[in-house]
């Protein structure tokens, strides 16, 4: 088994924790601090509870899954990671600090993967002493849930690197594909996009809320439509994802629908504060 460390222990960086717990890993959750962590760890807890509760997973299981996830503050308790997954929020200048201090904390010969859904591997890798050892792991939410992760190599990732973390992400139970390192890689170049023109056919009047939803829903046969969707990835994300479309492929099309950016501003975020296009 690899030790996995997962940093940002918040509803992506909990879901991969979880799966990797899960599957036998010895998991290390940081974040800002213990403390924050430690809640964190909890919240994995607390979802698991309700499993049991349903019969759906045995009390023994929740203990040893959990048994399996330390969690710190310090930089320091990555020091003896395999792998390591940044999953903090979708800011470029973040996740170039977070990824200097992982830098600094890992073992020579681990890698550093982060879950980014659209900024460019290749400039994060070159925040580091260790580009070759730099690659994009992007998860979908709800990580337990869903099974793909998108692989992204860097300009400067290694094919033992590749191969490596090809190998950890299927042992977490995962189908994997390959992206270029193109904004937005393969899901979320078409995902935000669709998700975008929505937010502009509900300002045009084409249709409710709830009838956008039900006519994706029962004519594309998606699982669930547009405004769910983005209610559960946060709309936070979905205009940061949206901004890194239209900055670095420089076409008006990615350009975020003024609905979108208002929702944002209004601190309606989506499911995780209670209130997006629906109301929690």
């Amino acid at each position: 088994m690899k030790k996995i460390g997962v940093v940002g222990a918040g509803q992506m960086g909990g879901g991969i924790a979880q799966v990797a717990a899960d599957r036998g890993h010895p998991v290390v959750l940081l974040d800002v601090s213990l403390d924050v962590a430690t809640r964190g760890k909890g919240k994995i807890g607390s979802a698991l509870e309700k499993l049991v509760q349903k019969g759906k997973l045995a009390a023994e299981q929740r203990e040893g899954l959990l048994s399996r996830i330390t969690p710190a503050g310090d930089y320091a308790a990555l020091g003896d990671c395999d792998l390591v997954v940044e999953a903090a929020t979708e800011n470029q200048e973040l996740k170039k600090k977070i990824f200097t201090e992982i830098d600094r904390a890992l073992a020579p010969q681990a890698i550093l993967a982060t879950n980014t859904s659209s900024i460019s591997i290749t400039l994060l890798a070159a925040a580091t002493k260790r580009p070759e050892q730099v690659i994009g792991m992007h998860f979908m939410n709800p990580v337990p849930l869903m099974t793909l992760v998108e692989i992204i190599r860097g300009l400067q990732t290694s094919d033992a690197t590749y191969l490596t973390t090809v190998e950890i992400a299927r042992s977490l139970g995962k189908e994997v594909v390959t992206a270029r390192d193109v904004p937005g890689f393969i899901v979320n170049r078409l995902l935000i996009p669709f998700l975008n023109e929505a937010c502009f056919a509900l300002a045009e009047g084409l249709g409710t809320v709830e009838d956008i939803d039900k006519a994706i829903k029962l004519g594309l046969n998606h699982p669930m439509g547009p405004f769910t969707l983005a209610d559960l990835i946060g709309l936070d994300t979905c205009l940061a994802i949206a901004e890194v479309l239209h900055r670095e492929l420089g076409e008006d099309k990615y350009r975020p629908a003024p609905l979108l950016r208002n929702y944002v501003a209004a601190g309606w975020l989506g499911r995780k504060a209670g209130r997006g296009f629906y109301k929690y």
